[in-house]
């Protein structure tokens, strides 16, 4: 099983910026946890942050033609701004689960609608990192249904 994680502007700040809503973990940190988490689970996992839009949109239809079994994203500020990111996962023949770290419906009001939700597999919000582990987990139980 091969897994693709997309983190999308700002990720890369973690551990940095807003600790009260996105703690004090860095964006190493968490690839690191979630790339011990694949080798324990045996399925190929590869992280990739982009803080540009059109770069995030290549990596989906990459990910589409590369026949990827699944992929978990965290679309930051883009979840609430992006037809094109909606349009990418659209296009796609691959399951996407849509993450955030923080509750996004505990926040400011323009960030609880996400263009990414109607064409997600699903959507995990606010538990923190977990949400990573939470949306792989997702996708394995998904490829064991078939």
């Amino acid at each position: 099983m091969r897994i693709l994680c997309l983190n999308g502007p700002n990720l890369n700040r973690l551990g940095k910026r807003e600790k009260e809503a996105y703690g004090t973990f860095t964006l190493a940190e968490l690839e690191s946890e979630l790339m011990q988490f694949a080798e324990q689970q045996n399925f190929e996992l590869a992280c990739r942050q982009s803080n540009h839009e059109g770069e995030l949109i290549d990596w989906l239809h990459e990910a589409g033609d590369d026949k990827l079994d699944g992929i978990v994203l965290n679309a930051g500020a883009y979840t609430h701004t992006s037809i094109a990111i909606r349009d990418a996962i659209a296009a796609i023949n691959v399951p996407v689960i849509e993450v955030h770290i923080s509750n996004v419906y505990n926040r400011e009001e323009f960030r609880h609608h996400s263009y990414m939700a109607p064409v997600a597999a699903g959507q995990i919000t606010g538990f923190g990192k977990d949400v990573y582990k939470l949306a792989l987990h997702a996708l394995l139980m998904r490829n064991q249904r078939g």
